[in-house]
């Protein structure tokens, strides 16, 4: 590129800002990375890496002066454990950081701000059961949309296109389903189904058995890291304005997917399913007719070559955690 173009991620702490923001520097731009903490497994490669709390306007303002685009992936959120029991934290924390955010992008001449919404925006009554009709973007309507995060996510969407068509801000929006792959939590509460599942199976012996939170049959598609950092960036350079899914469009079970993961650990693994566990809605698939017509592109990387690299990235940092244990010398008292 002639001008080497500045940007701005938020959220450049976590998983998929972490990933993308080594995907533009890769590609030649000036990053600016910000997040409440800094990546956990990795130094970031970000030309510039603040601390900043995006809830506070006075940080929003600084970390969006001098930037030319806006990747805006700070939000406060985990697994559907993490969702469905911290409501009123997530809206209030992922509102100021969304709202302050675009406006301090407006306020500062900031050319194109991308939004990344959810899968959690659709209605549940179009997620009632396991064999569900891919979600198509017009779909979101009439809105029923996840309790708390996914009526937050949503209405972002709307604050994106009356900051176009009233300010004149280039706004772009990608409804992520299931994004999923190595550099990501997989402990603690906020990890997600495949890093939990990962986690677990790795930690079992041979012939033992998992904890699965419902009673398994619940569907998803899961995308792979690498395939959704590909898709941001190419919505980012394309014309298209309208929200629009990002994930892999295969559907399969929780068991079908604690399977192939034992599979990828050569392990037999038995389920033991506890049904009090929250499991979200009970079917969800995204539609990816849009996102073929609109990018010339979809999800290349495989579920099972996704979840081998991620298994295998969980497993060596258990392992690693077991080596430190084990290297730290004991004091023997008389």
């Amino acid at each position: 590129m002639s001008k080497q173009v500045r940007v701005l991620v938020t959220g450049a702490g976590g998983f998929i800002g972490h990933h993308l923001t080594k995907y533009l520097v890769e590609h030649g731009y000036w990053v600016r990375g910000v997040d409440i903490k800094e990546p956990e497994y990795e130094p970031t490669p970000a030309d510039e890496f603040s601390l900043l709390d995006l809830t506070r306007w006075e940080n929003c303002l600084q970390a969006t002066e001098g930037v030319d685009e806006v990747y805006g992936l700070a939000a406060n959120m985990g697994g559907i454990g993490f969702i469905e029991n911290h409501k009123a934290e997530i809206v209030r924390d992922n509102t100021l950081m969304n709202l302050q955010s675009i406006e301090a992008a407006r306020a500062n001449g900031v050319k194109r701000y991308l939004y990344t919404s959810s899968a959690c925006i659709y209605p549940g009554y179009l997620q009632d059961k396991t064999d569900v009709t891919p979600l198509r973007e017009e779909d979101a309507y009439p809105a029923d949309a996840e309790d708390g995060y996914g009526w937050e996510k949503l209405y972002m969407e709307r604050v994106c296109r009356h900051y176009t068509e009233d300010f004149g801000l280039d706004t772009r929006v990608v409804r992520f389903h299931n994004i999923f792959g190595p550099l990501g939590t997989y402990d603690g509460g906020r990890e997600k189904s495949p890093a939990a599942i990962c986690r677990k199976v790795a930690l079992a012996s041979g012939d033992d058995e998992i904890e699965v939170w419902g009673d398994g049959e619940q569907t998803r598609s899961y995308c792979y890291i690498d395939d959704c950092v590909e898709g941001i960036y190419r919505l980012m350079r394309s014309d298209h304005r309208d929200p629009i899914n990002l994930g892999q469009d295969r559907m399969i079970s929780i068991n079908e997917l604690v399977d192939i993961v034992s599979c990828i650990a050569g392990k037999t693994i038995c389920k033991r399913y506890d049904l009090t566990k929250p499991q979200g809605v009970r079917g969800r698939n995204s539609d990816n007719t849009r996102l073929r017509e609109v990018l010339k592109w979809e999800p290349q990387i495989s579920l099972e070559e996704g979840l081998d690299r991620t298994y295998r990235w969980i497993a060596d940092q258990l392992q690693g955690h077991v080596d430190r244990a084990v290297a730290v010398p004991m004091t023997v008292t008389s």
